[in-house]
């Protein structure tokens, strides 16, 4: 195959070692890297986002890292917006772009094109949130079902953010997020893109995830929070649904010991690694599996 007029695309869940593999394929390819992290766009967040360091960048050109304001909102369209243009200036170079990170609706709105729903007002959108947590996911599902019949089989049961997303949208456009689907059209062909899902065994994905939450502590977190704090972001934005920036918050209160807010931060970046498996159990089943011990050899025979 020839790798080099593909548009490689890199997921995994978060500590899969995703970006030192982007690195060493890009030297293979003569590539250069784009970032397809949500949070890894604001520049203020360096460390709790776990952005690739400047030094491992090893002459490998790296784009849309850290450029973003934190308090400002950061949304998939923009994204895509600039990453079009970053794949198209790469391609012009002659070199091989390759996308890497763990949001699930980036690839997919690259893959498939960004479907253009009408803005939902926040009340209604409250609302269904409201009552997804008063009557518990397994019943909400049901009546998303009820409302949406063309949701079965395509939403998993316990995914309750597909779940919310799908019933709000089929009870405000009384159209069906499939239909809207359908009707999306991608900037690319399904065979521009050689997709790699590194497919990390769980145990060992949990005991990474615990060694980076402390190694964050260490290499200055708590300051970068401290920071993040100064510049009064407000609630609303995006960027607060970082992990660790809640937790620190607490530390720096006097709420919590040191100890407490590490293993929260490791608690709750295993339950995000989790979700972000389940998504790609239900979406990117297409996407070539590598197991941690298969990519020297892949990068190998290329």
């Amino acid at each position: 195959m020839d790798f080099k007029s593909k548009i490689i695309l890199i997921s995994g869940p978060t500590a899969s070692g995703k970006s030192s593999f982007a690195i060493k394929l890009a030297k293979k390819l003569n590539g250069e890297i784009i970032n397809a992290d949500s949070m890894q766009v604001y520049k203020q967040l360096k460390i709790l986002s776990a952005r690739p360091d400047q030094k491992k960048y090893q002459k490998i050109k790296h784009h849309l890292y850290g450029f973003h304001d934190v308090k400002k909102n950061f949304s998939i369209g923009n994204w895509l917006k600039l990453v079009l243009k970053k794949i198209e200036e790469i391609k012009r170079r002659k070199k091989t772009p390759i996308l890497v990170g763990g949001t699930g609706l980036y690839f997919k709105g690259l893959i498939d094109g960004l479907v253009k729903i009408p803005n939902i007002p926040i009340n209604i959108r409250n609302q269904i949130r409201a009552h997804q947590l008063k009557i518990g996911q397994k019943l909400f599902y049901k009546k998303l079902l009820e409302l949406d019949p063309a949701s079965k089989n395509k939403i998993n049961p316990t995914d309750s953010h597909r779940s919310i997303r799908a019933y709000e949208v089929k009870f405000y456009t009384k159209k069906s997020i499939h239909e809207w689907y359908k009707n999306t059209k991608s900037n690319f062909q399904k065979s521009d893109f050689y997709k790699i899902y590194i497919d990390f065994p769980r145990m060992e994905l949990m005991e990474r995830i615990n060694v980076r939450s402390k190694e964050m502590i260490k290499n200055g977190a708590i300051k970068e929070v401290k920071t993040f704090i100064k510049l009064k972001v407000r609630k609303d934005k995006s960027v607060n649904k970082a992990i660790g920036i809640n937790e620190i918050r607490q530390y720096l209160n006097n709420e919590k010991e040191l100890g407490e807010i590490i293993e929260n931060i490791s608690i709750k970046t295993r339950q995000y690694a989790k979700r972000q498996s389940t998504w790609a159990r239900g979406n990117m089943n297409s996407w070539f599996k590598l197991k941690p011990n298969e990519l020297d050899n892949f990068l190998k025979k290329i």
